[in-house]
């Protein structure tokens, strides 16, 4: 079987490589150039840099298949970069390892399979598939602390149809000894951080440098610009850096001494304003959802109850989620969960099978009018 295997240059996909290469697959290696990074800014990344290539490049030819850089930018940059720097200068907070598998990494790695005449294409991702219906599903990774099937409910099918995931059913120091017994020198690399084009995961000055590259908005509140920290019911309580350094049930950086724990609750972009409240306004029974898909591509006639995951290392919850318009709907839990977060991912599973899933809709019912 001829396989198109994605390189990042880290264990993943390098131990992905090595076990296809020994189930006979015949491979052909590709590493998605998806970011270009500044003067000394690329050194230490876990993606695009040179020194991340260089690694791709050195498993390939260890294992003995072509590899090939291919340039991602222009689509990188319009689906996620864009809606990135938009979601958090708009209050929300996105995911961006969602957009990326979404609309350029699965598309992509689809479209190169294909013309390269493969079968199949591999990444190292920590989940599975299951194809023992008529629409391949994602299911979750033997391993639960590295699960990755939350990144992947937005997946083509038809790229799904493609993919293999060789590690599915190891565990991350399994894969890590994997590497060291084939002698591979990414045995050792650290794992990826969490967004991979953010330096120092410093979000705040990765939108100053968008914000200032793209020139000024007046279309727009700036959100980058201190602001008022405000209580639900209004009152002033302090002072922020700017809506888009904060996110719902943030604690940490407030600079509050109100005698209680105090919490990021709201995030009014409009005024730029950061509202704030005990830890028991940060639960939510009900979360409405856009941008909602399911793998067969068709939606479901009535109410259906699922788990639901909110964010990458939230629990899954019971919940029912009641279809809407179009491509929305509303999650009801049957337990109210924290931190329920506009333009995180909520994902559908029946057990450990993704069904589904959606992006949480801004909800301004949260924020205080007046």
């Amino acid at each position: 079987m001829k396989t198109l295997v994605a390189l990042s240059g880290g264990v993943d996909s390098s131990v992905a490589a090595a076990l296809l290469a020994e189930q006979g697959h015949d491979l052909v290696g590709i590493t998605m150039k998806n970011w270009c990074y500044g003067e000394g800014d690329g050194e230490d990344r876990s993606c695009c840099s040179l020194e991340s290539i260089q690694a791709a490049r050195q498993v390939a030819d260890r294992l003995g298949f072509p590899h090939y850089v291919v340039d991602f930018e222009a689509p990188f940059a319009e689906h996620v970069i864009q809606p990135f720097v938009d979601d958090y200068l708009d209050g929300r907070t996105p995911n961006p390892c969602v957009s990326c598998n979404a609309k350029v990494r699965f598309p992509g790695l689809w479209e190169r399979a294909r013309a390269f005449g493969c079968d199949r294409f591999a990444t190292g991702h920590y989940a599975r598939i299951d194809r023992s219906g008529g629409v391949p599903r994602v299911r979750r990774s033997a391993d639960p602390s590295r699960d990755q099937s939350y990144m992947l409910w937005g997946a083509p099918t038809e790229a799904l149809d493609m993919l293999l995931l060789p590690l599915g059913d190891l565990e991350k120091s399994e894969v890590r000894a994997l590497a060291r017994s084939r002698g591979l020198d990414s045995a050792e690399r650290p794992d990826s951080q969490e967004i991979c084009f953010v330096t120092n995961n410093d979000y705040g000055a990765f939108l100053e440098g968008q914000v200032s590259a793209r020139g000024p908005d007046t279309s727009r509140v700036d959100t980058l610009a201190d602001g008022e920290i405000v209580t639900r019911e209004g009152c002033v309580v302090g002072t922020h850096r700017g809506v888009a350094r904060y996110t719902i049930g943030q604690r940490r950086g407030l600079g509050l001494a109100l005698g209680s724990p105090m919490f990021v609750v709201a995030l009014d972009a409009a005024r730029n304003r950061v509202v704030v409240g005990p830890e028991d306004d940060l639960h939510r029974r009900e979360a409405d959802l856009r941008d909602v898909r399911w793998p067969s591509g068709r939606g479901i006639a009535g109410d259906l109850q699922v788990l639901v995951q909110l964010r990458s290392r939230h629990r899954a919850a019971p919940a029912r989620v009641i279809p809407g318009p179009g491509r929305t709907a509303r999650v009801a839990f049957d337990e109210p969960q924290r931190a329920v977060t506009p333009g995180q991912s909520a994902v559908f599973y029946d057990g450990d099978m993704v069904l589904g899933g959606g992006i949480v809709a801004d909800d301004r019912e949260r924020v205080m009018e007046g």
